[in-house]
């Protein structure tokens, strides 16, 4: 379904932007209104389920019908496909950084931006640097919790086309 290289490339620039969630200063989220706070909250568990390379968790986080741009300009979409994905790449160790976190909520529905840096290590060793702009969307659930349903590492890609 993808191709390796490319696709290894991509994968790892999508890992960091939620592992990298993990080494972000703290201090951001202190100014989170309580809503604010519960949106990230869904942010966070996502990236501890990635970081523990527990599967279900990071799809826990996700809506059923939920898209994510693993590559810019081509969604995934459904849980086994996303499960594919994220199954492909969470053996990939990234360190990278978040320069902040912003939570946006209107309604039920939210919006999450985070600009990240990332150094790596592919598998055959070769070093690889990359940055970009996360935008994640979410909406409020029946229970009061939150869900991705649109979810976006490549925010800038535009920008730089």
């Amino acid at each position: 379904m993808f191709k390796t290289k490319s696709y290894l490339l991509i994968a790892l620039t999508f890992s960091l932007i939620w592992v990298g969630n993990a080494q972000t200063n703290k201090k951001m989220e202190t100014n989170f209104n309580s809503q604010q706070k519960e949106v990230y909250s869904t942010i966070e568990k996502m990236v501890i389920a990635f970081e523990s390379k527990d599967i279900d968790g990071v799809l826990s986080t996700y809506e059923k019908n939920a898209i994510v741009m693993f590559e810019p300009g081509k969604p995934i979409t459904g849980h086994n496909e996303l499960r594919q994905a994220f199954t492909q790449f969470v053996n990939f160790n990234p360190n990278y950084t978040f320069s902040s976190h912003e939570v946006y909520i209107s309604g039920d529905i939210a919006t999450h931006i985070a600009p990240w840096n990332m150094v790596g290590t592919l598998p055959d060793g070769n070093k690889i640097e990359q940055n970009g702009l996360s935008v994640a969307i979410l909406r409020r659930q029946t229970d009061g919790s939150w869900l991705m349903i649109q979810d976006n590492p490549h925010g800038q890609f535009r920008l730089n086309n």
